[in-house]
Formats: C-alpha cells, structure tokens, sequence
C-alpha cells in the first residue's frame, strides 16, 4: 500500500516533507499556494525548491502531488477566467517541475451552464494549449472525477474519456485521471456495495481504462448516495461505511494504485487516526 495524506502547509513548502515523514506517509499531496486565491508575490526560490527535493529523497517520500487551486476554471465561457486559468495553471506545471513533483491534480471545472459539451471542448483546448506551453516538463496531469454539483464536468468517466480522446497523441501520455472515493459515491457511484464498486471499476476500464488512474483519494462521503453534495468524512464514518472503505483498499485494481487521504481535520490527530485505520483495513 502506498498511502498518505493532503498535507497543509504554512510555513516553508519543504516542512511539509517533516510533517509527511512524521506521520509514516508514503506519499503526500499539497497545494504549492494558496487554493483560494490567484498567486502573489514571488514564487518558490530556487534554495526552498533544492531543499524539498532533498528532504522528499532523505524520507523517500513518493509519489508527489500539488493540487491546484480551486478558482482555476479551464472550462469557463469567460474569457478573462479562461484564459487566466490557462497561464496559472502552466505557471503551477513549471513550479511543481522546479520542485521534482510528478503529478499536478485538477477538478475539471465549471461550463456555467452554457452546455456540457461546450465546456469539454474548452477544457481540451485549454489543455491541449497548457501541454503545448509546458512540454519541456515531465509534470502529468491528473482529472480528478467530482460529485457532479451544479455544472461541474467530470461526475460520470465518460466526460473524461471525451477529454482524453480529444488531447493531441504526443501529448496524452501526460494525463490520467485521479479517482475520489467520496465524490465517485455522491455522483451516484454505490462505492458502499461490492456490486456498486466492480460496476464503477468496469465503467472505468471500458472507457480510459485502470492504468490511466494513478491516484486514489480516499474519502468517505458525508452525504447520500447520488445527492451531489460535496462533503468528505472520516474513513468508515460516512455513507461508504467501514465495510465499503476496506472493500475499496483491498480490491485488487486498486490497492497498488498510491492513496492520498482528505479526511476532515477535525483534531490535530484526525490525520493519524485515519491513517492507522486504514492501515489496520488493509492487512485484511
């Protein structure tokens, strides 16, 4: 099992690696800014970039994700939104490159109810333009699935087959898809059954198939099955239940797939807690 946790950071983005490492993760996922606000200031200097990738050997820490902020909209109808989503998001691709980070996560954003399709065929423009500016980087690109409120894209896994099919050949080796436990289970996806998880797992294989997933967020669901209201839970303390969540870490197309967990901080042990039960799942 390759498992860890959203680590939060205020100080220096490196102290995130200690606070990782402190928690016994194998991998750790971050926001590299602030995730509710367009960057400022300087970005991350090129000592604070060395030394993060000292410490993520040092601790072998690895894989590495950023997740990017959330006013990003690569498939808004606004062109000012757009297109200032595109040159943030390429700006997040060249600093998680300068600090080694493999992957970079990303909801697939909001068409604003002008249509699903419109908003597909934006985002695979903005796409197609993001890889083209961004080339020179190894920095995949991962679609996280979503709970389907409002006019997000991504609640079913057909739109991201669309996305996928329409990227240029040389270029879609750089995208996968991030799966979310939570979100997948309030689109509609019945993660809390064994039948409901091998129907969700056959949909993901026959349309971008397994080995385009590689992240798993690990979340129970803090609401409904199919109410697509965005809340995630302790593991075994939502609507997924403790039987649905060890399903879903044992299941063998999954278990080997790295885990990333965000969970609700609710204490300063939340974290921990979380981490040794699913630990405790996973060894049967």
């Amino acid at each position: 099992m390759i498992l860890g946790v959203h680590v939060s950071g205020a100080g220096k983005i490196y102290q995130t690696l200690d606070i990782a490492k402190g928690l016994g993760c194998d991998t750790m996922q971050i926001f590299s800014r602030s995730p509710q606000s367009w960057r400022r200031g300087a970005a991350i200097s090129a000592e604070d970039a060395k030394e993060f990738i000292l410490r993520r050997k040092k601790f072998k820490i690895d894989p590495v994700f950023i997740h990017v902020s959330y006013l990003i909209n690569l498939a808004s109808p606004d062109p000012r939104l757009y297109n200032g989503s595109i040159q943030a998001y390429i700006e997040d691709i060249q600093e998680a490159q300068s600090l080694g980070v493999d992957y970079i996560v990303t909801h697939m954003g909001s068409h604003k109810e002008t249509s699903e399709d419109a908003g597909i065929k934006r985002l695979i423009e903005a796409l197609n333009r993001i890889l083209e500016k961004t080339e020179k980087e190894k920095v995949g690109i991962l679609l996280e699935n979503t709970s389907g409120s409002g006019s997000w894209l991504g609640y079913r896994f057909y739109h991201q087959q669309k996305i996928l099919k329409g990227l240029k050949d040389k270029y879609r080796s750089r995208v996968g898809l991030c799966l979310d436990t939570a979100h997948a289970y309030l689109a509609g996806y019945n993660l809390a059954a064994k039948a409901g998880l091998d129907k969700m797992i056959a949909e993901i294989q026959e349309m971008v198939g397994m080995p385009s997933v590689k992240l798993i967020h690990l979340n129970d669901a803090a609401g409904e099955l199919g109410c697509h209201f965005d809340r995630h839970d302790h593991i075994g303390k939502g609507y997924i239940g403790l039987a649905g969540m060890k399903r879903i870490i044992n299941h063998p197309k999954l278990k080997n797939i790295p885990m990333i967990l965000e969970t609700p901080k609710s204490t300063p042990a939340s974290d921990q807690e979380n981490l040794a039960l699913v630990r405790k799942l996973g060894k049967g």
